[in-house]
């Protein structure tokens, strides 16, 4: 049986929860600039903030802008963000980005989505975290985190990013959707784990379809 989405009183109720919970959410990573962010979140595919962090504190000392970084050669960059993960192909990503920034828009970053997502290694999740916290407009960014808690309370129910981001984007108003996101981060960073859910910790058992599933199989 196709597992059902929570309906509007249940979800508005869940956000509430959420916010109760988290009221400050906001992005863990570090930056002081629209770029250094831009920088921070294409590094944090398959890495953690915590591992971006204490790449980017060492880096963004010398480099604060796309300029700065077209200072470099590829294997400088390599050398400094090896311990992030896919390394070669983010240092390939970043270095033809900033040549973008420098000779399309002036080294600054663009402020729509058609332009974000033509920046080699800017995805839709990268895209939509800058459009949030840069530029102030309502986003969705689905990352690990907010896939795996939104389709197990039943935010959402799909099997795959795009249709989760669909789905979140009619289930939460839109005013909601930027800090819906953080939340649902925060939450499944503290709690709701991947492997080890502290459902006992958790403020939203008495909605959770997960929850609900694996207690009836508990029984």
């Amino acid at each position: 049986m196709k597992k059902k989405i929570l309906n509007k009183t249940e979800i508005k109720e869940v956000l509430n929860i959420l916010k109760e919970t988290f009221p400050d959410a906001k992005t863990e990573l570090e930056y002081s600039n629209p770029f250094e962010l831009l920088i921070a979140v294409i590094l944090s595919a398959q890495c953690t903030d915590v591992r971006v962090n204490q790449i980017t504190r060492e880096l963004f000392k010398e480099y604060k802008t796309a300029e700065d970084f077209l200072k470099m050669d590829l294997k400088e960059l390599e050398d400094r963000i090896r311990s992030c993960g896919f390394y070669r192909n983010k240092s390939k990503n970043i270095l033809a980005t900033c040549q973008i920034l420098v000779e399309k828009y002036n080294g600054n970053i663009p402020d729509t989505y058609e332009g974000l997502l033509q920046l080699p290694g800017v995805g839709r999740k990268t895209a939509n975290v800058i459009m949030s916290n840069v530029f102030g407009k309502p986003a969705i960014a689905v990352d690990t985190h907010v896939f795996r808690v939104s389709n197990r309370l039943g935010l959402a129910n799909a099997e795959n990013v795009e249709k989760t981001e669909e789905q979140l984007m009619k289930n939460i108003p839109k005013k909601q959707w930027s800090e819906a996101h953080d939340r649902l981060i925060f939450q499944g960073r503290r709690i709701c784990k991947a492997r080890n859910p502290q459902c006992d910790k958790c403020p939203l058992t008495g909605y959770c379809l997960y929850f609900k599933d694996i207690s009836k199989k508990s029984n």
